[in-house]
């Protein structure tokens, strides 16, 4: 199943199967892989069509449209399961057939798919035809989540309707947009068919009123009724798929909620090149900070009502702790001296983040000597403590000195407003709290943006020179959120855009480990060449003592890494075993160019990497 004697798996899990395994092996569970301390993370069971438990966590190996191979293969025993026909049952027995995954909750679909003349009627005057979904939508596209997309229908103009795994329908436009327009097949059916031309309503929102409501539906009724029996149709199609009528005002306010829930869990992506698509609507949501924030302001609330128990707990979870932090940042008050001691004390422990600097100058703003002590304790706390809060008064420093240092860098640093902090901000936080959607969603959003204006990326003080950090962030925070492919996709421009050759090689060499961790195995090794191209012809000096410092080490390490992956990958295509070998000699080629002191780091990758290596060879 997943193609390799060897795999590296993520999982946060202290607990294990007991030692006492003897009597579950003698009744048939085959124990399917151990650890290196010889633990059993995984067991399978023969017999049902799929039985596997396992310690590690598949989900958090996937990358959205290639998930798990341990998911995949769950999915397609659930697939091949329901082809089955039935077993013969007993009176009154249900009897499932096969199905799709939302053909299980939405029966008014079943109906429409098995009837032409209703598969007629729906299509016009109603425009959802059933017969276009195998056409599929004018391009491939993807959720931004890696949720599973069925197309049901097509418009003429070229839109698809899909059902999402919840049984949503999301509608996408040939021009880019998508969104949510029903939490159900029914729903949106009925939105389909009571109001229409619906795509003309989805400006509108409870809040324009009845009268306006009612005036764009019979504007649009008496087009159709021109060319159209609307009132007959409708009751065959209703009395038909068993859905119900209701008001023009109705069928808005619930389009509008809809339309509303299409971010973060529903953002459509082009299949190759990951753009997002735009909103059917321009509705206001709430800013990324609101939900972020929202814990913080709770246990804000708390520690300000001088509940005790929540001091401790709050202090105590790392992620409560910024984000308390973060909600005095903007919400503060004189009262709260006391309870930003205790937040800055327990901060420490987290060396020297963005909050701890915001506690300490929070309780440096109020300006009391008497916190000098605690100010410098904590600026001992580590080597990195000392070098952020260096420019810091010590002790013996004046409530003025105090006040003055502690207003400057609230000034430089730190935000009135949450809506003028960084993206970064928030988005991190998001991720704290396992608010992985609306992260994602925020990242991609700002990563089109630069795709579609890459002069954001000039700086501002030499228009001539270009800034890549926030493309080399945005990778990074797409990685840790999981989505390695958009990624991948901002390592990629990063890359394109450096102007020296050593920003060139750093930049490809994470390129080529996400192409890896892709598996896009054959786009690595065009990477690497690349790279190894650049190193014999830099082009100019930046590179003329990469031999002697660990960015040559970290150039070997992926060329082992990835000679690696060659080499495991080659159990299922044989012609990579001997791209493993030719890869594994440029590596070695470069560690032999090494001095001692990056050399002596990468040896024993490069030993463990020729034994790989050697056991695929021919």
């Amino acid at each position: 199943m997943i193609g390799a004697e060897r795999t590296v798996e993520r999982y946060f899990c202290a607990y294990g199967p007991s030692r006492r395994l003897d009597t579950l092996t003698a009744h048939g569970l085959r124990l399917s892989g151990r650890d290196e301390e010889g633990g059993v993370p995984m067991a399978e069971l023969p017999g049902p069509p799929f039985f596997l438990a396992s310690l590690f966590q598949p989900e958090l190996s996937g990358d959205g449209p290639r998930p798990h191979p341990m998911v995949t293969a769950w999915a397609r025993a659930a697939v091949e399961h329901a082809r089955q026909p039935p077993e013969p049952r007993g009176p009154g027995a249900l009897s499932v057939g096969a199905v799709t995954f939302c053909d299980m909750t939405e029966h008014a679909l079943r109906i429409l798919r098995q009837d032409p003349p209703l598969v007629e009627l729906a299509a016009s005057p109603f425009d959802f035809d059933v017969s276009r979904a195998a056409r599929g939508h004018v391009e491939p596209v993807r959720l931004a989540s890696g949720g599973p997309l069925e197309a049901v229908a097509g418009t003429g103009a070229g839109g698809t309707y899909f059902v999402c795994a919840d049984g949503s329908m999301l509608y996408a436009d040939s021009e880019g947009g998508a969104g949510i327009i029903g939490s159900s097949v029914d729903e949106a059916l009925e939105t389909v068919i009571g109001l229409p031309g619906w795509l003309d309503f989805v400006d509108l929102s409870p809040a324009d009123g009845e009268h306006a409501i009612l005036a764009r539906f019979a504007e649009q009724e008496a087009e159709l009724r021109e060319y159209h029996d609307l009132d007959e149709a409708r009751a065959e199609l209703r009395a038909a798929l068993g859905l119900t009528e209701r008001s023009p005002v109705e069928l808005v306010t619930r389009l509008h909620a809809a339309l509303l829930r299409t971010e973060p869990d529903f953002l459509l992506l082009t299949e190759e090149e990951g753009f997002a698509h735009r909103l059917l609507d321009e509705h206001p949501r709430p800013p990324l900070w609101e939900p972020v924030l929202a814990r913080g302001r709770e246990d804000l609330a708390r520690l300000r009502a001088d509940d005790r128990a929540a001091w401790d707990a709050v202090a105590d979870d790392p992620v409560r702790r910024r984000l308390a932090l973060r909600a005095v940042q903007f919400d503060r008050a004189d009262g709260d001296l006391e309870l930003l001691r205790h937040l800055l004390r327990r901060e420490r422990e987290s060396s020297m983040t963005d909050e701890l600097r915001l506690a300490a100058v929070l309780v440096g703003r109020h300006g009391d000597v008497t916190d000098l002590a605690l100010l410098e304790e904590v600026r001992k706390t580590d080597f990195d403590t000392h070098c952020g809060l260096s420019e810091m008064p010590g002790p013996g420093a004046g409530a003025a000195e105090l006040v003055s240092w502690a207003e400057e860098l609230d000034d430089a640093m730190f935000c009135t407003d949450p809506a003028d902090e960084p993206l970064a901000t928030w988005t991190e936080l998001a991720l704290d709290q396992g608010m992985t959607e609306l992260a994602r969603v925020a990242l991609i959003r700002a990563l089109d943006e630069i795709f579609l204006d890459q002069s954001t990326q000039r700086r501002p003080g030499d228009p001539s020179q270009l800034e890549t950090s926030q493309l080399s962030w945005l990778a990074r925070e797409l990685e840790r959120a999981g989505d390695l492919p958009q990624a991948l996709r901002a390592q990629r421009l990063c890359a394109a855009l450096q102007e020296t050759a050593w920003d060139r090689v750093s930049e490809r060499r994470d390129q080529a480990r996400l192409e890896r961790l892709c598996g896009q195995l054959p786009q690595a090794i065009s990477t690497l060449a690349a790279i190894r191209g650049l190193l014999a012809d830099p082009g100019d000096d930046s590179l003329r003592h990469w031999t002697r410092v660990n960015f040559g080490r970290f150039i070997a390490e992926e060329h082992y890494a990835l000679a690696r992956a060659l080499a495991d990958a080659s159990h299922t295509d044989a012609g990579l075993a001997e791209e493993a070998r030719a890869l594994l000699a440029a590596a070695d080629a470069i560690l032999g160019e090494l001095s001692e002191f990056p050399a002596k780091w990468v040896r024993e990758l490069a030993e463990e990497t020729a034994e790989r290596v050697r056991d695929v060879s021919p």
